[in-house]
């Protein structure tokens, strides 16, 4: 394994859409070594698995058990160790929402929050969904310290993350116990990726498509992480965001770090 690992998390919302937009383009140019995908809503069997192999990436896929809908992958230029599919909480298994993957002590895993746009039913599930989670990155940090959680978590941290703060107090993604158990995650031994290394405004990896020139104006939302255990904080050599990267709603998040 090199000594430094350049990832990626980026949520496509919808790979085969973001194929038509490019996206095999955009791997041919090697953009990272692991790019960790979210929302990719197709079946494995509706993918171009053959394209991607050609790019150079090994897929992992997991997929939501409902079509078009959810589901996370893992491309990697690096052979894991050892992959899992799902983290054993059933409602999120069945949503395809978390992928494991081991390379050597370091494990990563690739993470779709859900969000509580559709409804105050999907907005207390995302509660659940979130200490669920939280419970199993505490077990799982007992016999592997060096974790990497990348994802869209669909909640913006703090005020520097949101174009807007004021006037989305209220709007999930945003809320305070959303924003409170963020506060509660990282207290747990966990370092936000970008933020260590990048303390500037006006950084986003969401826009709303709703509002077409959000994007132009980027009056957006830093929903979209790459985060690590404590324990690896001093190994990160850079961070970025790409958000001239089109395929998507989102824009790919990137952090290399050194091993």
């Amino acid at each position: 394994m090199n000594d430094n690992i350049r990832i990626i998390s980026y949520n496509v919302n919808g790979i085969r859409s973001a194929i038509k937009r490019g996206f095999i383009d955009w791997l041919n140019t090697d953009p990272a070594d692991i790019i960790c995908l979210q929302e990719i809503k197709a079946n494995e069997s509706d993918i171009d698995r053959v394209a991607i192999e050609s790019a150079g990436y090994r897929p992992y896929f997991f997929s939501a058990q409902k079509k078009g809908y959810s589901g996370v992958a893992i491309l990697t230029r690096l052979e894991p160790d050892n992959v899992e599919y799902g983290h054993g909480n059933e409602q999120s298994d069945f949503e395809g929402r978390v992928l494991r993957a081991d390379f050597g002590d370091i494990t990563l895993i690739c993470a779709y929050f859900p969000s509580g746009t559709s409804g105050e039913h999907r907005q207390s599930y995302k509660y659940v969904w979130l200490d669920e989670f939280l419970d199993y990155l505490n077990e799982l940090k007992k016999t592997r310290p060096k974790l990497i959680v990348c994802g869209d978590y669909n909640i913006a941290h703090k005020e520097i993350d949101i174009h807007n703060p004021i006037s989305n107090k209220k709007t999930t993604g945003f809320l305070p116990e959303e924003r409170a158990w963020f506060d509660k995650f990282l207290a747990n031994g966990f370092t936000d990726g970008f933020r260590y290394l990048n303390k500037e405004p006006h950084n986003y990896t969401w826009w709303n498509v709703l509002r077409p020139t959000t994007r132009t104006e980027n009056k957006g939302w830093r929903i979209d992480y790459i985060n690590v255990t404590n324990i690896l904080e001093n190994h990160i050599q850079k961070v970025d965001i790409f958000p001239d990267v089109k395929h998507s709603d989102h824009c790919p998040v990137y952090l290399e770090i050194k091993l």
